[in-house]
């Protein structure tokens, strides 16, 4: 026997990432780094027009170029068996699909469609070669303007389709109620276009290992949803396609679809019949693989003197393409956050010649939050309050949408975190009356939410000789953490230190689990995790049931990873362990798969979520302080102290989730102060292409983000407790400061990003 000392309790605690090392020195590999014998290089070319179609496209000094093995377009390309994206209803979700065949027909539906790719032995040599590829077109007019084209927005098809579909139109109490309160008021609000920008570009190594077998290594937030929309566009079992993303150099959504140039890859790869590599440039990613969709909303509202809510009118158009209709949960918050008996919300499309949208972090509810939260603080202004008091008079101790209890609710608590911590005592009602020499000193916050999701996921664990654990789930890791997390869970279930556990993912060919966004992840690969950890102990307690011949398996326990039985009360214990005396006997789980003659001990067990969403509304909760200095001769704005303070449920990782909290704010601070993809209408094409004129924040722009937890478990979102932290660290951020911006100048800016020019 094996004396261990018991492991420290890990859910909770600050562990380091358990691929830190791997990433800091270079080893783990990118799905733009695998390499594959014989491989070759895929660059794409663009449309340099807007909307039309291909007239010509010559390709003979490509193909003539040095290294170059093929050229593609849609003249010679080989059609997948797969229907035509005209076929399919545009008002279908979608979460992965790729509507958008390249390479399908001479139609032009955006700048910078793919038109051609060019395949060649070095990428030098095809991004070469793409430059000589020229095309003609028959230009045709092109709308790329949202609010020059407001008037054509329309209800999306799912809603026409569905009265109760959750884009449709929301009524609560009387309609527009706003307009005959005591109190009211009536604003506009402008999100501008934002693009993912993750540090890893996008990027696919596509490989038909036969004709019908194919393997990609992709970016991508869900290998199985990727498994699944390729084997379908190719006509293949799914189990004849394998992803693999086992790092994802970040993502923010972006992730989230399935692409044209994934497409083209396959393609490429198919026609030369070689591994194909391909990764976008950082232009591209303007262009290809979606954004924050440009939002128009308008918020009135409507209070007693007293700063109850009456009434609150929500509307918004965002953009989509003219190819699909994108949607995301703008109006959400507004539904449910504050006790109000007159709620209205009315959500549009406007269709523009634009590549499509897809959800960024915080979909839609950060987009919305800005609307809400901005409007809150403009009626507390208005009702000579506090914008934190106004918010508690109208907190909402059940969901007001669903008639529902929540699950648990800790936003309170948010707030006395965040407020003691920020300082907002120091707040005057007067914006302005606060500065330090020419900087005006302003005081912000913002309050966010989002769905506490839970899906099916499945986890295979495996106990082995040596007394390791290798547990393995098809979950992809973003940025997270998710891998930490699940050693975390694994550790305290078994009760074993960490460093003992293995926990691969990003593989299609491994046990199923969600898709990686919408803060659903540990809500529903933690659960799997803890549950074949159980499984696995199980088996162990009848192993040592069998190998203790006086013990009944449900008397065995586990502590320090070993297998513990006590002493009974006549002080009978095994006479094969020849520890008769001893208060209690500790075998080690290797020493119990020996004593079995096995190899291994093996379970896979799939967790999914019960009937708890039918009783309880089941959110996670945030709130964002700001501080913000405004130079009152040059309109510069600093965010010199952010405080984040969420309802998370249980944190499995205080080092982790802190950081997903800082990274959500950074986010909220380019949100706030920086970020606008440009369109020159004229043209239909992005003059904001590159860091030089896309900003995004960088250190100098981030304070210290101070971060609180609750830490309260949620019982019923799952047995762990938890309830996603992804988005709402990004939710409320850019109304905070915003709000904050007000409070130091007196200026109000409903369009963001408050760059210096709207405060002069």
């Amino acid at each position: 026997m094996n004396e261990q000392p018991k492991p420290k309790k890990q859910i909770g605690a600050p562990m380091n990432r358990v691929d830190a090392r791997q990433k800091v020195t270079g080893a783990a590999t990118y799905s733009a780094e695998y390499q594959l014998p014989n491989m070759t290089y895929a660059v794409l070319v663009g449309s340099t027009v807007t909307k039309g179609r291909l007239t010509g496209i010559d390709t003979k000094a490509a193909e003539r170029a040095p290294g170059v093995l093929a050229v593609i377009t849609h003249l010679n390309a080989p059609k997948p068996p797969s229907p035509k994206p005209e076929g399919k209803d545009p008002s279908q979700p979608q979460t992965q699909g790729n509507p958008l065949q390249v390479f399908n027909d001479d139609k032009i539906r955006f700048n910078d469609q793919p038109i051609a790719v060019v395949v060649a032995d070095s990428w030098e040599r095809a991004r070469y070669a793409a430059g000589l590829v020229q095309a003609q077109y028959a230009k045709e007019a092109h709308q790329t303007n949202l609010e020059a084209n407001a008037d054509k927005a329309f209800l999306p098809t799912a809603a026409k389709k569905n009265p109760k579909h959750p884009m449709n139109d929301y009524q609560r109490g009387q309609v527009d109620a706003y307009k005959t309160g005591a109190v009211k008021l009536e604003s506009e609000y402008v999100i501008p276009t934002e693009v993912h920008h993750p540090m890893e570009l996008q990027a696919i190594t596509a490989h038909w290992e036969a004709p019908d077998r194919l393997t990609l290594y992709d970016k991508t937030q869900g290998t199985l949803a990727t498994r699944r929309d390729f084997a379908k566009q190719w006509n293949l079992p799914e189990e004849n396609v394998k992803v693999i993303a086992t790092y994802v150099g970040g993502a923010f959504g972006n992730a989230l679809h399935s692409w044209p140039h994934e497409s083209a890859a396959i393609l490429a790869a198919k026609v030369v019949n070689r591994p194909v590599k391909l990764m976008l440039t950082r232009e591209q990613m303007f262009t290809m693989v979606g954004y924050r969709p440009y939002t128009w909303q308008k918020l009135g509202m409507s209070a007693t003197p007293d700063g109850k809510i009456t009434g609150i009118t929500h509307e918004s158009i965002g953009q989509t393409s003219t190819y699909e209709e994108f949607t995301e949960a703008t109006l959400a918050q507004t539904r449910m956050m504050y006790q109000s008996p007159n709620v209205t919300t009315r959500y549009r499309l406007a269709a523009l010649d634009i590549g499509s949208p897809i959800w960024m972090r915080g979909p839609g509810e950060a987009t919305g939050a800005f609307a809400l939260e901005s409007a809150m603080d403009e009626m507390a202004y208005l009702l000579n309050l506090d914008p934190l008091e106004f918010r508690l008079r109208n907190y909402t101790d059940e969901d007001p949408e669903k008639n529902k209890p929540w699950s648990t609710k800790f936003l309170k608590e948010c707030y006395k975190l965040g407020a003691d911590r920020i300082g907002w005592s120091k707040r005057q009602l007067k914006p302005g009356s606060l500065r330090d020499g020419d900087w005006l000193i302003g005081y912000g916050m913002g309050v966010g939410t989002f769905g506490a999701h839970r899906g099916a996921a499945t986890v295979g664990a495996q106990l082995l000789p040596n007394g390791t654990v290798l547990l393995q789930c098809a979950t992809t890791d973003i940025g997270p953490g998710t891998g930490t997390a699940m050693t975390q869970i694994a550790a305290d279930t078994l009760g074993i230190s960490p460093d003992k556990i293995k926990f691969e993912l990003g593989n299609s060919s491994f046990p199923k689990a969600v898709t990686q966004g919408g803060s659903s992840t540990v809500n529903s690969v933690g659960p799997a995790t803890q549950e074949a950890c159980l499984a696995l102990k199980d088996k162990l307690r009848t192993l040592a049931g069998a190998a203790f011949s006086t013990a009944k398996a449900e008397d065995i326990t586990f502590e320090g990873g070993q297998t513990v039985m006590r002493n009974d009360a006549n002080g009978k214990l095994p006479l094969q362990i020849g520890l008769r005396n001893n208060p209690s006997v500790k075998v080690s789980y290797s020493d119990i798969l020996r004593q079995n003659g096995q190899q291994n001990v093996s379970a896979t067990v799939e967790a999914k979520p019960g009937g708890e969403g039918q009783k309880y509304s089941m959110y996670s909760f945030s709130v964002h302080f700001a501080e913000v200095r405004v130079h009152q001769l040059t309109g510069e704005v600093r965010v010199s102290k952010l405080v984040s303070c969420a309802d998370a449920g249980t944190i499995v990782n205080e080092k982790t989730a802190g950081n997903q909290m800082k990274g959500g704010a950074v986010g909220g601070i380019g949100m706030a102060l920086m970020e606008h993809a440009r369109i020159d209408d004229r043209f239909g094409r992005y003059v904001t292409k590159d860091f030089a004129d896309y900003h995004v924040p960088v250190h100098a722009d981030s304070p210290a983000v101070e971060v609180a937890f609750v830490n309260q478990p949620d019982p019923h979102v799952n047995a762990l407790g938890t309830k996603g932290i992804g988005e709402i660290a990004i939710i409320g951020v850019a109304p905070a400061i915003a709000n904050a911006v007000f409070n130091a100048t007196g200026k109000r800016i409903r369009e963001l990003p408050i760059t210096p020019d709207k405060l002069i």
